[in-house]
């Protein structure tokens, strides 16, 4: 018996399958709805910033250096 899972962006039960063509989705247009909640950032990987604007300005950095030629 194939598993089944609920697609992603409407819920509807897709079969996970070889025969599936668009799993996890259960159709292309969720599956476009997906890619267009990610290019527009409303899903996002959540990450930890390597430095805050404290520890930047301790460091010295300044946003305008970034755009210099050296």
């Amino acid at each position: 018996m194939p598993t089944v899972v609920n697609c992603p962006t409407c819920q509807t039960q897709v079969e996970w399958s070889a025969d599936s063509k668009f799993k996890p989705f259960c159709s292309e247009r969720c599956k476009l709805i997906d890619l267009g909640d990610w290019a527009s950032e409303k899903h996002a990987i959540p990450v930890k910033p390597e430095f805050d604007a404290e520890s930047l300005d301790a460091l010295g950095y300044d946003e305008a250096d970034f755009f210099k030629d050296n």
